[in-house]
This record gives structure tokens, sequence and C-alpha cells, in this order.
């Protein structure tokens, strides 16, 4: 069984920072692709960065270049997402998730969820 709890959101004005942590549960951490999802109110969710554990591959919603990083401590079993440069439509649930896949495919399609933290972003 695969578990990922999320942490590390919170309120922030806009233009500051946050960093999102996705604790993973797993058996072989490396066999793994992990990215983020982001849900605002009364929107569908919506991709936004994913990363290969073994490799460090890396992928990026258009709407999140060059603000978010995706990054993954291996020895922790740990990705993170640190979004600088906030913005009020930043406001969302963000998800973590994952598929059992070392090779990252772009539309990720995820096989476990976590529960979600909220990021609310304030003008």
């Amino acid at each position: 069984q695969v578990q990922l709890v999320e942490s590390g959101g919170g309120l922030e004005q806009a233009g500051g920072s946050l960093r999102l942590s996705c604790a993973a549960s797993v058996r072989t951490f490396s066999s793994y692709q992990v990215g983020w999802f982001r849900q605002a109110p009364g929107k569908e969710r919506e991709f936004v960065a994913a990363i290969t554990i073994r490799s460090g591959n890396t992928y990026y919603a258009d709407s999140v270049k060059g603000r978010f990083t995706i990054s993954r401590d291996n020895a922790k079993n740990t990705v993170y997402l640190q979004m600088n440069s906030l913005k009020p439509e930043d406001t969302a649930v963000y998800y973590c998730a994952a598929k059992r896949s070392a090779a990252l495919i772009i539309p990720l399609k995820p096989d476990y969820w976590g529960q979600g933290t909220q990021v609310t972003v304030s003008s």
C-alpha cells in the first residue's frame, strides 16, 4: 500500500513563498514518478508539476514555470514543491500524487493520491 501525506500549506501574501512537502510510505521510492495537482473552488483539478524519483527529470505546467520548483530527497522518501512569487490565482487545495513508473510520461495519470493541503494567497 502506498501512502502520501502532504504538509506545508497555509496563508501567504501575493509575492511570497511556501514550500509543500509530500512524504511517501513506499518500499521502493525510486520506482515512482510523483507529481502535484491543484483544485481551486469551482474549478477542475489541474496538473502542476511532476518528477521522476530515479533520475530527477521534471515537468511543469506553463502557469507555474519559473515560479515553482519540484524536487526530491530520496533519503527521506519526500518530494517538495517550492512555490515562489505566489499569485492569488495559485489559491487551491494542492494534492500529491504518485504513479509506479520510472519514466516521466506526460500527462501524468496517478495511481495514488494524498489528502491535500490548502494554499491561500491573498492580494
